[in-house]
């Protein structure tokens, strides 16, 4: 016969996760192992720091306009060194502003102005379509433009795909490639991965972004990223607002029917 020491006792655990105090004795006798700490804090703290974040740039991407806009909001101290900064930001942008406006290219200029352009930043190149049932080329050289004027600082480019690579198939235009160093970096083929038809400044912020050409805080990125966040918001709360009023002109046509 064991020895009463030897003998395992069927202890009774409801919720080995509870707080109570028979579980307390349990850990502490190592019977239940000890409790995990609660995310709780660390979710609290998560949410304070991105409270912080958003606050402290909440007037990213604003333009000197608005900021004067602010004027009774905001502190004038933090205020003036936020359009200081914003100023500087812009008179960079402006001296770096030397291009402005699409390239339309040929052939035997591709070497030089794209190629060899490339060692002094990126150079972005459309190839379009020679059909002018080519939506997404339309599209996209629309955007080009835009993207040009609002860039001046990137080089954009511009060739019929059939004059830069014989018998290049239009099926794949238009397509994008990017240069940096004299290489190509970045191609897409159609613009299926980028929005198709729908495609708008904002996929080319994210393109920009994303081979470095700009930086994700760029006043100019920031800005429209913005916006459209706001646009969005709008739009859901008028939604809201026509969900909520048609729940009501239905509530009100039941009633009548009630007095029917």
């Amino acid at each position: 016969m064991a020895a009463p020491t030897d003998q395992r006792i069927a202890v009774p655990i409801d919720d080995p996760n509870a707080d109570t105090e028979w579980n307390d004795i349990l850990r502490k006798h190592g019977v239940i192992p000890e409790k995990p700490p609660s995310p709780t804090p660390m979710i609290e703290e998560a949410i304070l720091e991105g409270r912080r974040i958003a606050h402290e740039n909440r007037l990213e991407g604003k333009e000197l306009d608005e900021l004067d806009a602010l004027e009774d909001e905001e502190d004038e101290a933090f205020l003036e060194q936020y359009r200081q900064k914003r100023m500087q930001e812009l008179n960079k942008l402006t001296k770096k502003s030397i291009h402005g406006s699409v390239y339309p290219i040929s052939k035997p200029e591709y070497s030089r102005e794209v190629t060899d352009a490339s060692h002094n930043g990126p150079v972005f190149v459309n190839l379009t379509s020679s059909l002018g049932t080519n939506v997404e080329s339309r599209v996209l050289s629309e955007l080009w433009r835009q993207a040009a004027k609002e860039y001046g600082d990137i080089k954009f480019c511009e060739i019929r795909a059939d004059k830069a690579i014989e018998n290049y198939p239009d099926r794949n235009c238009p397509t994008i490639l990017v240069y940096k160093n004299g290489d190509i970096v970045k191609q897409i083929v159609t613009l299926v991965t980028v929005g198709g038809v729908r495609m708008s400044m904002l996929d080319i912020d994210n393109l920009l972004v994303e081979v470095g050409a700009v930086d994700a805080k760029d006043m100019r990125v920031v800005k429209r990223k913005r916006e459209a966040e706001e646009a969005k918001e709008e739009q859901l709360m008028g939604k809201g607002i026509k969900t909520g009023n048609l729940r009501h002109a239905t509530v009100d046509d039941e009633d009548d029917d009630d007095w029917d």
